[in-house]
């Protein structure tokens, strides 16, 4: 049925070579960092038994990451940028090793836990913002929308399996064995980004320097709309970002298993949307699209902290997730539709730091007001402030809801 069709995954971006090898080795290597995403927390927690030892995981990332995210951002625009992602590929295999050695010991240590999970952030931002950065030059402008939407898919399919398998993995057989696997994914990435072919910088591409990084964050702050982008998000994952709450949550449903399943749900959701993405071809007013998005996460997250049935919980993470997938779905689509290639790489150090300082600090945020006045007050609080913010910003930012595709060309102009 036509009707039908034109609401389905637009798949024609697979058809490329180089995009075919990059989804296939992210989607691996995305399964994989989706098992420890369950295994570290919840070794942490059986550890110190404290929801502020899982959010302060949190916080030891936020600081590599916002002073790798810009460096790597500017070397995206000045050096090859496959090699870039093989290099944090690399060293994220190398990681994953160390968190299986220690978790081999009789008494593991605590500190490597939060070393750990600092370098695998630090690499982490070493490798997205030349990622990224990669996917407009692998895909015709006419299919970034649907190689958008297969970006989530990708990411829904491993936030989906990756922690509930992580979950029984852990019941079954603890956190060793979710570390081997990781590191196993680690390795067949490596594989797919060997076979593609190089990405260099142009012929004029300057040296990477604190003038490339400060010409970066200066055309960032000429755009209200890109900016207006940031700033909800951040709103939206510092206030409504409770994962460091599933642990606590999880033991009174149930345990691991349950675990695995409050993180798996949100990109339940996220994946029905990117499956039926069909229907973002005709919208061209984005910076609504990902305010009224954001302001859904919100209430959804409110109704998860009232939920007092499991069901009734991930059915409202489920919402939650699907509308973090329409916000980023046209926050990419915005960004790699304007900002200029010579940019790329580091405009997405900065989106790299909105998206991820949100969650890292937010984290920390909800185990800290958890710790005070309780682990659903933290919840709902969280929520109310994210859809109060997002009201605040679109007020400041009028340019991000009056943003029109159709009126836009590469550049940010009109």
């Amino acid at each position: 049925m036509p009707a039908l069709r034109g609401l389905l995954l637009d798949l024609s971006p697979l058809r490329g070579r180089e995009f075919r090898l990059l989804f296939l080795g992210q989607l691996v290597s995305f399964f994989g960092s989706m098992i420890t995403f369950v295994a570290l927390p919840f070794q942490m927690y059986e550890l110190t038994g404290s929801t502020l030892a899982v959010g302060a995981l949190g916080l030891c990332e936020f600081v590599p990451i916002v002073t790798v995210a810009l460096i790597s951002g500017a070397l995206a625009d000045a050096v090859d940028r496959k090699r870039l992602v093989l290099l944090a590929e690399l060293g994220s295999a190398v990681v994953m090793g160390v968190l299986m050695g220690n978790s081999l010991l009789d008494a593991p240590h605590v500190w490597v836990l939060f070393v750990c999970a600092a370098a695998l952030a630090g690499l982490y931002a070493l490798l997205r913002p030349p990622l990224d950065a990669l996917v407009p030059r692998v895909v015709p402008r006419e299919q970034l929308k649907a190689a958008m939407a297969l970006e989530w898919l990708r990411s829904d399919v491993g936030m989906i399996a990756g922690p509930a398998l992580g979950g029984l993995l852990i019941a079954a057989f603890g956190v060793t064995l979710t570390y081997a696997i990781d590191l196993g994914t680690f390795l067949i990435s490596l594989g797919f980004l060997a076979a593609m072919r190089s990405s260099p910088a142009p012929p004029d591409a300057g040296r990477a320097s604190l003038r490339s990084i400060a010409e970066g964050l200066r055309y960032a702050r000429g755009r209200p709309d890109l900016l207006g982008t940031y700033l909800v998000d951040i709103n939206a994952m510092f206030f409504g970002m409770p994962q460091a709450l599933f642990p606590a949550l999880a033991a009174g449903y149930g345990g691991a298993e349950v675990l695995g399943l409050l993180l798996a749900a949100p990109a339940a959701g996220s994946l029905l949307v990117a499956l039926f993405s069909g229907w973002t071809r005709r919208v061209h007013r984005h910076g609504r699209a990902v305010a009224l998005a954001a302001g859904g996460w919100g209430l959804a997250i409110i109704g998860f902290g009232f939920a007092d049935a499991l069901w009734l919980a991930l059915a409202c993470l489920a919402v939650a997730g699907g509308m973090d997938a329409v916000s980023g779905l046209f926050r990419n689509v915005m960004w790699n539709e304007t900002i200029p290639d010579r940019l790329r790489g580091r405009l997405a150090g900065v989106e790299m730091i909105s998206y991820t300082s949100g969650p890292t600090l937010g984290n920390f945020e909800a185990g800290l007001v958890a710790s005070f006045a309780g682990v659903r007050a933290s919840v709902v609080s969280g929520g109310v402030m994210c859809v109060v913010g997002t009201a605040a910003l679109v007020a400041l930012l009028p340019s991000l809801w009056r943003y029109d595709a159709r009126h836009e060309r590469v550049g940010g102009g009109r």
